[in-house]
Formats: C-alpha cells, sequence, structure tokens
C-alpha cells in the first residue's frame, strides 16, 4: 500500500502499478489504471487512470494522465483530463494543466497554470499525514 493515499487514488478502481523507489525508468510509459511512482523517470507518460508522483520522487518529462497527485519533483509539463492536485512536497518546473488545479501552500511552481474548466486555482494547507511505511491505511 502507497505510504501516500490521496483523495484521487482513494476512488480508483482495480490493482494500482507501483514504482519502488529504488527503481529508475528512462522510456515512455502508457497504459491503464492507477500508477504510483516513488522512483526516478525519465520520459513521457499516457495513463488512462489516476497517476501520483510520490514525496522523493523525480520525473523528468510529461506527465499526461486523468488525475494527477504531484508530491516529488517534475521537470516537465503536468496534463490532466481531470483533476491535479500539487502537495506541500512539490515543485514543478514546467506548466500545470487540467479541468480543476489545487495547490498545497509550501509547492513550488515554476511555469503557467492553466485551468480548462475556466475556476480559479484553488489552494489548501495539507492536514493529511502521510502514513507510515508498513502501516495499514
Amino acid at each position: 500500500m502507497s505510504p501516500f493515499k490521496r483523495r484521487i487514488q482513494d476512488n480508483a478502481a482495480g490493482p494500482t502499478t507501483y514504482v519502488a523507489p529504488s527503481t529508475t525508468i528512462t522510456g515512455k510509459i502508457v497504459g491503464k489504471g492507477a500508477y504510483v511512482f516513488c522512483g526516478a523517470m525519465e520520459g513521457d507518460c499516457d495513463i488512462e487512470g489516476p497517476l501520483t508522483l510520490a514525496a522523493g520522487a523525480r520525473w523528468r518529462g510529461i506527465l499526461r494522465a486523468t488525475d494527477i497527485v504531484v508530491a516529488g519533483h517534475v521537470e516537465g509539463d503536468v496534463i490532466a483530463a481531470g483533476r491535479v492536485e500539487i502537495a506541500s512536497t512539490a515543485r514543478v518546473t514546467g506548466s500545470l494543466a487540467g479541468h480543476s488545479i489545487a495547490v498545497a501552500e509550501g509547492a513550488v511552481i515554476e511555469g503557467d497554470i492553466k485551468v480548462t474548466s475556466g475556476a480559479e486555482p484553488k489552494t489548501f494547507q495539507e492536514k493529511r499525514e502521510p502514513a507510515k511505511p508498513g502501516a495499514k491505511t
């Protein structure tokens, strides 16, 4: 179970694909379902489903998914058909685009923000603590 349980992941149906912190992937990822990346990625992705980039994880390339949670570092664009949630531990160097976007206090974004629904981006204070490794969630 991911130590970074999020509202977007809570709604995911079916199995989740996890990429461990010790893993580095280079290339393009295309798939369906929920994904949680805890390691390093260099390349683009096109995911039909929710994607979470955990705190401490790094991504260089374009993140494209249905819904996206970023708690790690991204060098590239973040594009969601639905929601984007940027956690307080996130650092994004690139643009954000999504139907709705929420940015936690403390997050760093160096780029444009485009909300495709026309609404203003939301800010929030993170009130949930990440689960401890090995703890049941």
